[in-house]
Parts: structure tokens; C-alpha cells; sequence
């Protein structure tokens, strides 16, 4: 197979970023929420997008099991799948917030390493880590899919929280305690998040 990545070149479009965030009156970011499953990434995600959409904010919402239907379905959970996984919506991503809207990831993304490498693709300014905190004990009292009870019984190998580790980072932008609080509560910290910070 030939290397054809050195024939690629970068076409510079002549909208550009700064264009496009003059237009919607607002910054583009991705807000990048991690946590276990059933912590409540997903719900977090659009309530937020919701509420940003009442306020005339352009924003879309990547979530986990939505883009494994289509772009990532070719993937599975191992280490090598899952990192693959996260470096292809990284790309993604990266593309939407190019187009001016705030993008708000939903995904487990288990892995420091990995979740530095989506970092390492943005300006300081456009990444915004939101870790979603909540204990494996309401986790898997929750537990909406099933998969805490598929996991304990060996349905599921390597499972996030029980036979697979979660990498907390050190230094979120944001920690939210979902098991702590309503989800009224949390859209309103990022709001805040992102007023103080003047995204909004």
C-alpha cells in the first residue's frame, strides 16, 4: 500500500473560525464529559444542549451510543478499540468546534492517556474537561442498560468500574457530582462554567 499522506494537503477555507464565532456571537469549545456508565454524561450532555439551543447558543451533542451506530460501529470495547474510539471523535470534534458550535462529548473515555491525546489536539482555550462524578454504588443503582449486572456476572469482560479501571484526571476544568445534586443543578455549574469563562 502507498503512503499518500505526504500528497495530502490542508486547504485553508475562507470562512474562518473567528468568522464563524462572529456570526453566532458566542465562542466554540468541546466540552468533554467523562465518567462511569450511568453516571449521567448523556443526560448532563442534552439538557445542556438544550438549554444552550433555548438560548440561542449553536451547539451539538456526541454521545457514546449514538456514534457507534454510524461513524465508530466498526469498533468494540478493547483497549486498542476503545483509544481508536475517542481519536476518531477527537477528529470529529475538533471539526464541529472549527465550525463555531459548542460541542458537548458524552463518553466513558476510561483512559488518561487517552483523553490527554483529544487535549493535546486543541488550543488550551477550546478543550473543556468535565469530569461527571458519581459513585459506582448509585452507578450501578441506576443502571438503566443493565450492564453493571452483566458485568458482576462475567457477561461483560472488562467493564469500566468493576473489572476495568476508571483514570480520574487531576486537574478537570470542571468536576460535577451527579449523585450530589439535580441535573438542574449541573446544567446551571456549566452555565456558569461557561459564562466566568466567557464562552457565552
Amino acid at each position: 500500500m502507498n503512503d499518500t499522506t505526504s500528497q495530502l494537503f490542508w486547504h485553508q477555507p475562507k470562512v474562518s473560525i473567528d468568522n464563524r464565532r462572529s456570526l453566532n456571537q458566542h465562542k466554540s469549545c468541546v466540552i468533554w464529559l467523562t465518567g462511569l456508565s450511568a453516571s449521567g454524561k448523556s443526560t448532563l450532555a442534552n439538557e445542556l444542549d438544550k438549554h444552550l439551543h433555548s438560548q440561542s447558543i449553536h451547539s451539538y451533542v456526541l454521545d457514546g451510543d449514538n456514534v457507534r451506530h454510524g461513524l465508530n460501529k466498526d469498533l468494540g470495547f478493547s483497549p486498542e478499540d476503545r483509544k481508536e474510539n475517542i481519536r476518531r471523535i477527537g477528529e470529529v470534534a475538533k471539526l464541529f468546534v472549527d465550525a463555531g458550535l459548542i460541542t458537548i462529548t458524552a463518553f466513558i473515555s476510561p483512559y488518561l492517556e487517552d483523553r490527554n491525546m483529544v487535549r493535546s489536539m486543541f488550543p488550551q482555550d477550546e478543550f473543556v474537561e468535565v469530569y461527571v462524578k458519581c459513585s459506582v454504588e448509585e452507578c450501578e443503582r441506576r443502571d438503566p442498560k443493565g450492564l453493571y449486572r452483566m458485568a458482576r456476572t462475567n457477561q461483560i469482560k472488562e467493564f469500566t468500574g468493576v473489572s476495568a479501571p476508571y483514570e480520574v484526571s487531576e486537574n478537570p476544568e470542571l468536576i460535577i457530582e451527579t449523585d450530589k445534586q439535580t441535573i438542574e443543578a449541573s446544567v446551571l455549574q456549566l452555565v456558569d462554567y461557561l459564562k466566568t469563562n466567557e464562552y457565552l
